[in-house]
């Protein structure tokens, strides 16, 4: 795992948790991008002082957390990977570590993202599973990490194809305050991770333009129905209606479209007209927005299969991010979406 705010709240979880269950190794390593902070590497502030300042400030990290900044020594001979990365960086972490894991290790994805491959989508689950030649879960649900970090009650859903790796994985990361259920419908898990984020942003849109709630829970509904609709045309297995009502799906879309940082960043662009990546470098500390980038690789692919005009709320949120669409367009997409002809 990596040191982001993600990487270092899920850290913080698995940290106690080996130190109570006698059956997994009782040292956590982190793999940390080094940078100076105050002076100071990051790894020395939180291999000394317990935390990571720059991206979970005010939460200790356990002890036994331990940071590395060479990648390949992070994951030397681990039988357990979790990934918690920007999704656009996969590809290179992956080439990177090949090789250097036991064939038989198990991976565990909390990467929100999608890739484009020739056939159309790729999740990022498969990016890994074809790379490295291991089984990967996900892992998707309401988990702002601050408030997992802070011990907050909270839900969250795995996604397994091998239902047995996936409780393992359960079993590593469940809390009192942070609980699991595990599905085999991993693809649609995955999906709604990524999905939501372009969701959320157009719920920032509709809050810099001070649309109210009422067009906000709008968004979120349509949002979700292209999302379902989505995940029946691109996923390869079946997809249960169900799995959008796990904490993946509709409670991760809710908490992204009013807490997130996608939400967050797009009422700012709303309101200020600069550029996504003007305010990605001002808001975001290093962090990098997903949403943004997610609806770019999505409209790629439904342009290429002749179906933006059945999904014109993610269109639009390209459009307004990357084609200077004026924003105030949200509205008419909302007004003339085709579940209101």
């Amino acid at each position: 795992m990596d040191s982001t705010t993600g990487g270092s709240a899920v850290a913080k979880i698995i940290g106690n948790n080996v130190k109570k269950l006698q059956k997994f190794a009782s040292t956590v390593k982190m793999w940390v991008f080094e940078e100076t902070v105050n002076g100071r590497k990051l790894t020395d502030i939180i291999n000394n002082d317990h935390e990571n300042v720059k991206y979970l400030p005010g939460h200790k990290l356990p002890e036994n957390v331990v940071a590395v900044a060479n990648l390949g020594e992070a994951v030397q001979d681990a039988d357990l990977l979790v990934f918690v990365i920007p999704h656009q960086f996969i590809h290179r972490i992956c080439d990177e570590i090949t090789g250097r894991v036991p064939k038989d290790a198990l991976g565990i994805t909390l990467i929100k993202g999608i890739d484009e491959g020739p056939e159309g989508l790729k999740l990022i689950s498969d990016i890994i599973r074809e790379k490295m030649g291991i089984d990967i879960s996900v892992l998707m649900g309401a988990n702002i990490a601050n408030e997992v970090a802070a011990g907050k009650f909270c839900e969250t859903t795995i996604g397994s194809k091998i239902m047995e790796n996936g409780l393992l994985f359960k079993e590593l990361l469940q809390t009192p305050n942070f609980r699991i259920t595990v599905v085999d419908d991993a693809d649609t898990v995955e999906l709604c991770g990524a999905l939501k984020n372009i969701v959320a942003v157009g719920a920032g849109f509709c809050d810099g333009l001070l649309c109210g709630d009422n067009t906000k829970a709008a968004v979120i509904r349509l949002g979700l129905m292209e999302m379902i609709a989505f995940a029946r045309i691109f996923c390869k297995g079946q997809v249960s209606t169900a799995t959008f009502l796990e904490s993946c799906g509709v409670a991760d879309l809710i908490t992204t479209c009013y807490g997130g940082r996608n939400r967050k960043v797009a009422e700012a662009f709303a309101r200020t007209g600069k550029t996504i990546e003007e305010l990605e470098k001002e808001m975001l500390n290093g962090q990098k927005l997903q949403g943004p980038q997610t609806s770019a690789e999505v409209y790629r692919i439904l342009k290429q299969k002749g179906l933006l005009d059945k999904f014109p709320l993610f269109t639009a949120v390209y459009q307004i991010c990357y084609e200077g669409r004026p924003v105030q367009e949200m509205l008419s997409c909302l007004q003339s979406h085709p579940e209101h002809i």
